[in-house]
């Protein structure tokens, strides 16, 4: 009721989107202040009437099989006969003098009379009415979603990087994106979801402003029923669509806001550069002239990431713990890279695949685990995402687009190439370079000479190409790309503006320090990498990892989990929301609340040390009183086998390691009096969310969760509550 209150107090003093989301946290809005909040969020609440200037003549082109498509679709929608004729009336004049003002042609099933149904179903006047679907279009349906459009072509390239097996599957079976999700991105989902489905989404979506939103639903869509798709790989190619077409429906209003939830995530995961690249190829005003152009993603290998976001992504201190990392794969010949690259890149010569292919998989091996090892590390060099590097020159590239398809073959996620190669990254620098490259030698390097400028001098920076890189960000409308830098904000990137000299040099800064300090761990990480490559099998020092099927310490962030699969709701991954259940009043009373002190609220987790355990010897520990077989759940959709322990005092999981399952590493070690509360799905009473937390007055503070699905978990739930009353 408060926050009622103080959103019909915001509306009152002419409040702004970020003013609701911060009310609303991007929740779902009370019905009586829809219309209010998403004219502001639509930036049409003071919008004149413009269908004033329609003159009522119903005299296009295609009129009769518009008022056709008008009659017919309204038909369905079960009205009394007086309120159908107001109804057809309405949405034919709407849509008429859109296509008069705007000087488009109404063609059928161009999603437009199913995007009107929302509108409708607010019965407001018709001129606030045709300015929300006026903006609806121009800000969020991406222009161009035609057969073999930018739009599909990019959300391709979405599914490859983030699930390349079912994109491989789709591929096989020659189904485009716009062979099913032509519905989806036309109408954003009202064509294929229930109205109230439809109502809540765009309350959230609506306060995100983040028009790319639409990419990352249908992302979610298609990964959430992944399983189902793969059980298909033998049906027929129309049986394989009429089911994808249809998977939204699946979408309950219970489950819009973890959907959303799950949408904002990918987001976070994917890089940004293809956003600020695209702005104003995709959004912004719809006319008859407006043609998108994206030849260059129709014929991108893989998802193409600009220098710029290369640049700031390596020079970040303190990253979003989910936000995107690279991991550098500098593919040119030996006698390039050796004439300057990045400190943070690795190299893997391209020619080696197909002059040498046993000591090109052997270099892959080594790659992988200096990844691996640079993300134990947390060094900025490392990351999840492989970035992979070319020279900029096609005739040499084509051994690196042979590199990245093979890495793509084996179904590895997150792969992107860096548009422009090593020419972009020259150029960025400028002459900057001598400080930010490492080994550069301006008498072999071949873009040096190529220029024929001298070492360091004035204007080794190519200034039209360097344009040319910035364009993207710049050339966007000012209102699109403000609602970008919100949604990116909210979901852990750090807006930037590219295009300002100012913020481009602080990079290179704050890169050369980088620069810098790689630079002298250089010749001690090219002396173990060179051991690896040459004896693979031995054991590192200072390490468990055996070249043998040993042990293999796994990072909390391991992306090597099975699916999270068969759990109702359809999106039931995210935070426990109000529908879930209390089960156990002992961990959430005021005499358990009271003892958890911020103290040992926030008891810090041994996902920090390396604590590798045999696990019948730890279940049988004269400390354990219970132990249960669980799974664990992980935001982002995977789950790990897992073994729960309880105690007198503490709970500890242990995650099976992939390489021996007779060993695990503890993961989780929390102090009993740290659980303030334990909650379950109501649909699914074995999916336990374990929150940790303080008291502050009268409200309870989580600084922490996890997560498990249990079989039998009333056991666990009882036995722990127990344990934190005897401790009373």
């Amino acid at each position: 009721m408060d926050r009622l209150i103080e959103l019909e107090s915001a509306l009152q003093d002419d409040c702004t989107v970020d003013d609701i989301y911060a009310i609303c946290h991007g929740k779902a809005l009370p019905e009586a202040l829809r219309l209010d909040v998403w004219q502001v969020c639509l930036g049409v609440r003071n919008k004149t009437d413009q269908l004033a200037q329609f003159n009522e003549i119903y005299d296009l082109p295609f009129q009769a099989q518009l008022r056709s498509d008008c009659e017919e679709f309204v038909s369905k929608l079960g009205n009394e006969d007086e309120d159908k004729v107001s109804v057809v009336c309405d949405l034919e004049s709407i849509l008429t003098f859109y296509c008069k003002n705007r000087n488009l042609i109404y063609e059928p099933n161009n999603g437009w009379v199913e995007l009107m149904l929302p509108l409708l179903s607010l019965k407001l006047i018709r001129s606030d009415t045709y300015n929300l679907f006026e903006a609806i279009r121009d800000t969020y349906i991406p222009k161009g979603c035609t057969k073999n459009g930018t739009v599909f072509n990019v959300f391709r390239l979405l599914l490859l990087y983030h699930d390349p097996e079912l994109c491989t599957i789709l591929d096989t079976k020659r189904i485009t994106p716009d062979c099913y999700a032509m519905g989806w991105f036309q109408t954003l989902f009202a064509s294929t979801c229930t109205l109230p489905v439809v109502l809540s989404m765009w309350d959230l979506y609506f306060q995100q402003s983040d028009p790319f939103l639409v990419f990352f639903l249908s992302l979610i869509v298609l990964i959430n029923q992944r399983d189902q798709i793969l059980a298909m790989k033998s049906s027929t190619k129309e049986e394989l669509i009429s089911f994808l077409v249809n998977m939204p429906c699946n979408i309950e209003a219970d489950d819009v806001l973890d959907f959303c939830s799950l949408a904002q995530y990918y987001s976070v995961k994917t890089p940004a550069s293809f956003k600020r690249d695209l702005l104003q190829v995709l959004f912004g005003a719809q006319r008859g002239s407006s043609k998108p152009e994206g030849s260059v993603v129709s014929q991108a290998l893989c998802l193409p990431v600009s220098v710029n976001e290369l640049i700031e992504n390596a020079s970040i201190q303190n990253p979003h713990p989910e936000a995107v990392r690279f991991f550098l794969v500098d593919c040119r010949p030996a006698e390039q890279y050796n004439s300057g690259h990045l400190s943070t890149a690795f190299h893997l010569d391209s020619n080696l695949m197909l002059q040498e292919p046993e000591a090109f998989q052997t270099a892959v091996q080594g790659l992988l685990r200096s990844q691996r090892n640079a993300i134990d590390a947390n060094s900025n060099a490392g990351g999840e995402h492989l970035c992979f590097l070319g020279s900029g020159r096609l005739e040499e590239d084509q051994y690196t687009h042979m590199v990245v398809a093979s890495f793509l073959q084996k179904n590895t996620k997150y792969v992107s190439l860096l548009t422009g190669g090593y020419e972009a990254i020259h150029e960025y620098f400028g002459e900057s370079m001598v400080d930010c490259l490492e080994d550069h030698d301006p008498l072999k390097c071949l873009l040096c000479n190529k220029e024929q400028l001298r070492y360091g001098g004035k204007g080794s920076a190519n200034n039209n190409n360097q344009k040319a890189l910035n364009s993207g960000a710049n050339s966007a409308s000012s209102s699109a790309t403000n609602s970008l830098k919100r949604g990116n904000q909210r979901s852990g990137h750090t807006a930037n503006n590219n295009g300002t000299a100012g913020d481009r040099k602080s990079t290179i800064d704050l890169f050369s320090k980088l620069s810098l300090a790689m630079k002298t761990k250089s010749a001690e990480v090219k002396e173990k990498l060179i051991d690896y490559i040459s004896n693979p099998n031995a054991t590192e020092p200072g390490s468990s990892r055996t070249g043998n099927g040993g042990e293999k310490h796994v990072s909390r962030n391991d992306r090597n989990g099975k699916r999270y699969r068969n759990v109702p709701p359809v999106f039931s991954i995210g935070e426990d929301h109000e529908e879930d259940d209390e089960l156990n009043s002992a961990a959430s009373e005021s005499s358990s609340l009271a003892r958890s002190t911020k103290a040992n609220a926030s008891q810090p987790q041994s996902d920090s040390t390396e604590e590798i355990v045999s696990i019948q010897s730890f279940l049988k520990g004269p400390d354990v009183i219970r132990h249960f077989k669980c799974q664990e759940v992980h935001l982002n959709g995977y789950m790990y086998d897992s073994y729960l322990l309880v105690t007198a005092t503490h709970m500890i999981v242990l995650r099976e390691l992939e390489t021996r399952r007779d060993r695990a590493r503890i993961i989780v070690r929390r102090l009993l009096q740290s659980i303030v509360k334990i909650t379950a799905k109501k649909r699914h009473r074995d999916l336990i969310t374990f929150k940790y937390g303080y008291p502050e007055e009268e409200n309870l503070v989580i600084t922490d969760m996890d997560r498990f699905l249990i079989p039998n978990a009333s056991e666990v739930t009882d036995l722990i509550s127990r344990h934190i009353i005897k401790q009373t």
